[in-house]
């Protein structure tokens, strides 16, 4: 799989370039069938299943595949690579994503996660304290 499509953290272009260690071409998509949560006690979301849900996000194309294993690092236990379909201003792509593991659902708050809350408050901590940078 070539394309990402990313809703939280990785949405940012200098997370991304810290994370996958490639500057890379992005545009605007939804994900129809998901909904996007706060994970309790963190500054990142996650999503998952949900019919009537739509989750805006972005989609990165042509990710190199040593990018892929830093992704997944970074990611963690937490998350399993889905291959979903976006939609976006010019049609429809296929992308991989990011979905919570079913063991997981209990960490996920009531709310939805808020992108420009995010870069308000909490990206600058999430940088700082993430434990998934160590893994790189």
């Amino acid at each position: 799989m070539e394309n990402l499509f990313a809703y939280g953290t990785l949405m940012c272009d200098d997370i991304m370039h810290e994370v996958s260690g490639f500057r890379l071409y992005r545009s605007a998509g939804t994900l129809k069938g998901y909904s996007r949560r706060s994970v309790k006690g963190e500054y990142y979301p996650a999503i998952m299943p949900d019919e009537k849900g739509r989750v805006q996000g972005v989609v990165y194309r042509n990710i190199p595949d040593t990018a892929w294993d830093r992704l997944d690092r970074f990611e963690g236990k937490m998350y399993a690579r889905h291959f979903v379909q976006i939609e976006r201003i010019d049609g429809t792509v296929f992308a991989a994503t990011y979905v919570v593991q079913p063991e997981f659902l209990d960490h996920l708050g009531p709310s939805d996660w808020d992108f420009a809350d995010f870069l308000r408050s909490g990206k600058a901590i999430f940088q700082r304290h993430y434990q998934g940078y160590r893994s790189l």
